[in-house]
C-alpha cells in the first residue's frame, strides 16, 4: 500500500463554493482496464433495469414463478411416491442383466415397454443405485427443461411464460412420475439444433419409443429428415432381429388394458418452440397452398 501514488485533490469545476468542494482524480488508483469493465457492468445494470420496467417482461417473470412454485409444490407433496415410470426403466435393465425377464418383473415394479435393444441404452444409468440414479434422472431432466425455458425466454419472454404456464401440468406429471416423454421432448428440441445424422438419430430414437413424435419430422430440417428415417430404418430392423423378445413388447404393451387420458402427453408441443420461434412463417405448414409447393419442389428435384 505504500507504493501506491497519493490521490490528487483537484476544485470541481462549476461548484457555487469554489476551491471549498473538492474531488478525487482515481484515474492514477485505478488502471483503464478496470474502469472499463466498470463501464461495461454499469451498462448492463443499467439496462437490465430498464428491461425489468418492461410490463411484459415483469408478467412474464410472476407467471414462470408462480408455474415453477406450482410444479415444486406438487414435487414436494408426492415426496418418494414419485419416479415409479423411471423405476421401471432403472428394474427393468438389472432384471435383464440378472437373466431375468423385464416385460414380467416381480416384485413393485411396472414392465419395461420398450424395445429390448433398447435395454443397453439405460445401462450406465441403471447401473447406479436407485436414489442416485432417481436423482440424476430427475435434476439432470429440470437443468435441461430450464435451458430450454431460457432459450425461449430470450426470444419471447410473455409467449414462453404463457406457454409453460399452459403446460405446466404436463412438465409436473412426468417430472413426478419420471416418465421418458419429457427427455424424448428435449431429444426433439436438440434434433434442431444439431447435425442431420445426430437430429436424425435423436428423433428416430424418440419415435421408436413413443410414436408420438413421428409428427415432430415435418419441423425438421430437410437433410435431418432424411437422417430420421433412415435411423428409424434401422430401428426396426433391430426390433426384427430381436424379434421373439419384440412380440413380449407389444404383448406387454398393449396389455394394459383402459387408460386414462395422458395428458402427460401434451409436454411434446413444447418440442415445437423452437421451430416456431425461429420460423418466418409458422402457419405455413398447415395451409394447402404450401403443401402443393413442397410437392412441386420435390418433384422438381427428382426429375432434375
Amino acid at each position: 500500500m505504500d507504493d501506491l501514488p497519493e490521490p490528487e485533490l483537484r476544485p470541481v469545476p462549476g461548484s457555487a463554493r469554489g476551491l471549498g468542494r473538492v474531488a478525487v482524480d482515481l484515474s492514477d488508483v485505478v488502471d483503464r482496464g478496470t474502469r472499463r469493465r466498470a463501464g461495461v457492468f454499469r451498462r448492463a445494470l443499467r439496462r437490465e433495469a430498464t428491461r425489468a420496467r418492461d410490463p411484459h417482461r415483469i408478467a412474464a417473470i410472476i407467471l414462470l414463478s408462480l408455474t415453477f412454485a406450482l410444479i415444486l409444490s406438487g414435487m414436494i407433496a408426492r415426496g418418494e411416491a414419485g419416479g415409479a415410470d423411471a423405476r421401471a426403466y432403472w428394474a427393468g435393465v438389472r432384471i435383464w442383466l440378472n437373466g431375468g425377464d423385464p416385460y414380467h418383473p416381480t416384485g413393485p415394479f411396472l414392465p419395461y415397454v420398450y424395445a429390448p435393444w433398447m435395454l443397453p441404452l439405460f445401462t450406465p444409468w441403471a447401473a447406479m443405485p436407485w436414489d442416485v440414479a432417481w436423482f440424476v434422472w430427475r435434476v439432470g431432466t429440470i437443468l435441461l427443461l430450464l435451458w430450454t425455458i431460457d432459450w425461449a425466454y430470450r426470444r419471447r419472454p410473455l409467449t414462453t411464460a404463457l406457454t409453460v404456464a399452459l403446460l405446466g401440468f404436463p412438465f409436473g406429471a412426468n417430472l413426478d412420475t419420471g416418465n421418458i416423454n419429457l427427455q424424448l421432448t428435449l431429444m426433439l428440441w436438440a434434433a434442431q439444433f444439431t447435425g442431420p445424422r445426430v437430429g436424425g438419430l435423436l428423433w428416430a430414437l424418440a419415435t421408436w419409443m413413443k410414436w408420438i413424435p413421428v409428427v415432430h419430422w415435418l419441423i425438421l430440417a430437410p437433410r435431418t429428415r432424411v437422417w430420421g428415417l433412415l435411423w428409424l430404418a434401422v430401428s426396426i430392423g433391430l426390433s426384427l432381429v430381436t424379434l421373439p423378445l419384440t412380440i413380449i413388447q407389444m404383448q406387454t404393451l398393449f396389455g394394459f388394458g383402459a387408460r386414462p387420458i395422458r395428458l402427460d402427453y401434451l409436454v411434446y408441443l413444447w418440442a415445437f418452440v423452437p421451430w416456431w420461434y425461429r420460423a418466418d412463417d409458422p402457419l405455413a405448414i398447415v395451409r394447402p397452398a404450401s403443401w402443393r409447393a413442397w410437392m412441386a419442389a420435390a418433384r422438381t428435384r427428382v426429375v432434375g
